[in-house]
This record gives structure tokens, sequence and C-alpha cells, in this order.
């Protein structure tokens, strides 16, 4: 991505102080000298491509619904298979492998507890893998952004 593009601003700028407004792109848009439309074109097109998965906010766990970490012991000739699976669930946010013998790690966020649950046990049921549940006992502030300016 080039430096200082306008598809390097709609990533790097707006990973905080989203607008809240009824029409944030058009916000956006007035922000870049763009249309709503070409910034909604451009995030369609920069999605496409991979270069990010989602848009949207990111609230404090168990204040909006419940929400749990999970894990998974995957065998290596089915993770893809089952990352795919689980990222289509949608209620999982996002999944990630990590080197150890329990290699899939993903978050669930629903409703309620229950809602939690249920979709642990519908994952289980479909992939016939135990999903281990690891629910938040002492929560800590991540930045989930990262200045693309300084990659």
């Amino acid at each position: 991505m080039v430096p200082g593009s306008i598809e390097q601003r709609l990533l790097n700028d707006y990973q905080r102080d989203f607008p809240l407004d009824p029409r944030p792109y058009a916000r956006i848009a007035k922000d870049l000298g763009l249309s709503e439309d070409e910034v909604l074109q451009r995030l369609a097109t920069l999605k496409e491509q991979g270069t990010y998965s989602r848009i949207g906010a990111v609230v404090r766990p168990n204040t909006i619904g419940a929400s749990t970490l999970a894990a998974m012991q995957v065998p290596a000739p089915r993770l893809e298979e089952i990352a795919a699976f689980v990222s289509k669930q949608p209620e999982v946010n996002h999944n990630y492998e990590r080197e150890h013998a329990i290699n899939l790690w993903f978050v669930v966020a629903a409703a309620d507890k229950d809602a939690v649950a249920g979709v642990l046990a519908r994952i289980e049921a479909q992939t016939g893998l135990a999903v281990l549940d690891l629910p938040l006992e002492r929560s800590f502030h991540i930045d989930l952004g990262f200045d693309l300016e300084k990659a």
C-alpha cells in the first residue's frame, strides 16, 4: 500500500475515533475529499483483497451480551478446514493459529452465556473436536489499532 494513499488513510486514520454519525462514511468522504460511494467502493475493494476482515466497534467484553475465548486441538491436516468452518460462524469475530498442541484459538460473542455455549456446542458437534472454553476472569486493555504509517 502506498504511504499516504487514500487506502492507507482509510485503514489507518479511522481505527480509532470512527465517526459516530448516522452516515459515518459520508463524514469520512468529506474528510478525504471523496464521495461516500467512492469511500464505500474503496473499502469493498480492500476487503475483497483481504486487506482487512471487518469494520465495527470493539466493546469491552461482556458489557453487551456475552463472549469467551475458545481453543481447539486440531490435527494439522484438518486445520485449514476447521479454521474456515469456525470463521463462518456469525458469532466468531476472528480466529488464529498458535504453535502449540492447542493450536486454533477464537473469540465467540453472542447475546448471552447460553448462546455462547450453544455456539461452542455447535462447533464441537460439526467438527467432532472438543472446544476449550476460556471465559474472561480479569480484563486487560489491549490497543487493537496498528499505525500503518510506521509499518
